[in-house]
């Protein structure tokens, strides 16, 4: 994790455009990480179990719930698109604004972020993007740990920071707080790990 294309380079969307599609990168501040290999096949039950969660709530509302790769294009106000220096594809990433969608994908904050933790990206997950998603104004920010078995849900405060942490395990039910009335029984999302 953490490569980077040329050392002390900064990095523009439009330079990611150009980037091979047959390989997974990210941009953050305008630094390249390269975000293959594959995830694990138990990443990948964990963001499918929760994506169905997500999806039979939603059915008939407005918000959409997106999986990786989709890109999120985290712009500052003075960037124009193809000088954004920050795309990233979440794990999940919830939007109920839909004006921010495009056929690109998301410019603009998502409301939900969620990341499933692998050795590879927790370095990124928990320091690098945590900082990000704060300062672009995700209300929840969800970092998975499926070896433990475990959910730290960050939730933006009035003050603009991410506050103390909420931490539940396979035996707690998780009230999403940015969608009133969707509780996720943990269990069901970890029971499908295996060994």
């Amino acid at each position: 994790m953490g490569n980077i294309l040329a050392y002390g380079s900064l990095y523009t969307y439009q330079d990611y455009l150009g980037w091979p599609s047959d390989e997974r990168w990210e941009i953050i501040d305008g630094i390249a990480y390269n975000m293959t290999p594959a995830p694990s096949s138990n990443h990948q039950r964990v963001i499918r179990e929760l994506a169905t969660a997500f999806n039979v709530f939603l059915k008939g509302k407005n918000c959409e719930i997106f999986p990786a790769p989709f890109d999120v294009r985290l712009c500052d106000q003075e960037e124009d698109e193809q000088n954004v220096k920050t795309v990233v594809q979440p794990d999940l990433s919830l939007i109920c604004n839909k004006h921010l969608i495009d056929q690109h994908g998301c410019k603009g904050s998502p409301d939900l972020v969620i990341e499933v933790t692998s050795p590879s990206t927790m370095q990124v997950d928990l320091k690098v993007k945590f900082r990000r998603y704060e300062v672009a104004g995700v209300k929840e920010y969800w970092i998975v740990h499926p070896e433990g078995n475990t959910i730290v849900v960050y939730s933006l405060g009035l003050d603009g920071k991410y506050g103390r942490p909420n931490v539940y395990t396979a035996d707690d039910q998780l009230s999403v707080n940015v969608l009133p009335g969707l509780i996720i029984n943990l269990v069901d999302i970890f029971s499908v790990l295996t060994d």
